[in-house]
């Protein structure tokens, strides 16, 4: 069995051991026993200002379509607190790649719900946050240990905790990384970190596969939100600066436009949107754009590049959104690669290409590790338009998208 090298490091004058962990598929009950009496959680707190927001939250439920979540009662609520944004949308089907894409940028060609480890090679949101040292964690309820990689918990049984639903685990950049391994967390110690004021600036968080609505349905995960967000929100440390994002992993119906509802919360909405809803057009990668404009971190060159950013932080920055003519966009596919099963998308060997030059919405070039990886090959993709599309495939195209910027001058286009 691979195990990873334990390590000790040293925090607040501490020496900390750090448990082995393994990557194995289904890791032995005797093992998974042994590294929850071992492995202890890693708790970073930093205070980098942003330009909109100190600290995002991410909260995802699952696969309902967007009627259906804004009829729920404790939703529509909660939505009112703060900002809908009606017009955002998941990035393909089923359900991994889209965990996949919030963290890398791209979803691989990945049409399934499968294991997967990517490559030390592909970068993630974590190496963005890493670059100015900003705290980040993830807090997946019924996670049996901190950085256990295996496919689900329990090993039998109804599901609890799934790997799929867990998007920093699917790369070895991180879980190479004993100490960022323990980043990835439980709610047990969501709720300890809470309490002494050691939250992360950026934290993504899983219900369990009851309380995302996976295993139950919009009712259940709509009272679950509600009861776990109506006590934060009373919590001054929690708010203070804080963008909370709700939002869904992809809709139930595959057959229409793939348009989530989506809602903000949190201190940091400004209060003169508090209420109303922004049209904008926004993706899972709009978020990945707009955590970089925020902090003024890069890019990591793949389709965060030309995501549109959030309406108000986009103004801050003198960004331009992109208009998108959404008639003829379904985004219920996903471009070819190498994570394909050949259902949703083309199985292709070879791993897809980042931008490592030009000028990305948040504008703050490219991570300097995806530069010298990637150098001296060109882009797969149009990593620059607001939209994943594939010419290849036809996936995506035909959409027309467009923008006025300040000077007065159009920019348009269609994907091809």
């Amino acid at each position: 069995m691979f195990t990873k090298q334990s390590l000790v490091t040293l925090l607040g004058g501490l020496s900390l051991a750090l448990a082995q962990t393994s990557s194995e598929e289904y890791p032995s009950l005797a093992e998974i026993a042994a590294k929850q009496a071992s492995v202890q959680p890693f708790s970073p707190v930093s205070n980098v200002a942003g330009l909109s927001f100190d600290r995002f939250v991410n909260i995802w439920l699952e696969n309902t379509d967007f009627d259906v979540a804004a009829a729920n009662t404790h939703l529509a609520e909660l939505a009112k607190k703060g900002l809908l944004l009606s017009n955002f949308w998941a990035v393909t089907h089923p359900s991994e790649p889209n965990y996949c894409a919030s963290a890398g940028g791209d979803t691989f060609g990945m049409d399934n719900d499968d294991f997967h480890q990517l490559p030390s090679n592909i970068s993630t949101i974590a190496d963005l946050f890493d670059t100015k040292k900003i705290a980040w964690g993830e807090y997946q309820e019924a996670l049996p240990y901190p950085g256990y990689q295996g496919y689900r918990y329990p090993e039998s049984g109804d599901n609890v905790y799934v790997r799929k639903h867990n998007p920093l685990i699917l790369f070895d950049s991180v879980t190479n990384d004993a100490t960022r391994l323990r980043q990835i967390k439980n709610f047990t110690t969501f709720y300890e970190d809470l309490e002494h004021e050691r939250l992360p600036q950026y934290m993504f968080i899983t219900p369990n596969m009851t309380n995302d609505g996976h295993d139950s349905n919009i009712t259940v995960s709509g009272a679950w939100t509600y009861n776990f967000l109506s006590e934060l929100l009373e919590n001054d440390y929690f708010t203070k600066d804080t963008l909370i994002m709700l939002t869904f992993d992809e809709t139930d119906t595959y057959e229409i436009g793939n348009n989530v509802f989506t809602f903000l919360l949190g201190g940091a909405v400004p209060d003169d949107l508090r209420g109303t809803k922004d049209d904008t057009f926004y993706t899972h990668y709009s978020v990945i754009a707009s955590l970089s404009a925020n902090w003024g971190l890069p890019s990591l060159g793949r389709w965060d590049c030309g995501a549109n950013l959030f309406s108000w932080l986009a103004e801050k920055t003198g960004y331009v959104n992109y208009d998108v003519d959404t008639s003829n966009l379904y985004m219920n596919q996903t471009h070819w690669g190498p994570l394909s099963d050949d259902d949703y998308s083309e199985y292709y060997a070879g791993w897809p290409a980042p931008l490592t030059e030009g000028t990305c919405s948040s504008g703050n070039g490219i991570l300097s590790a995806v530069k010298k990886t990637w150098k001296d090959l060109t882009a797969t993709f149009n990593y620059t338009s607001p939209f994943p599309y594939d010419s290849r495939s036809g996936n995506n195209v035909g959409v027309k998208y467009s923008r006025t910027l300040k000077n007065g001058k159009v920019e348009s286009g269609v994907s091809r």
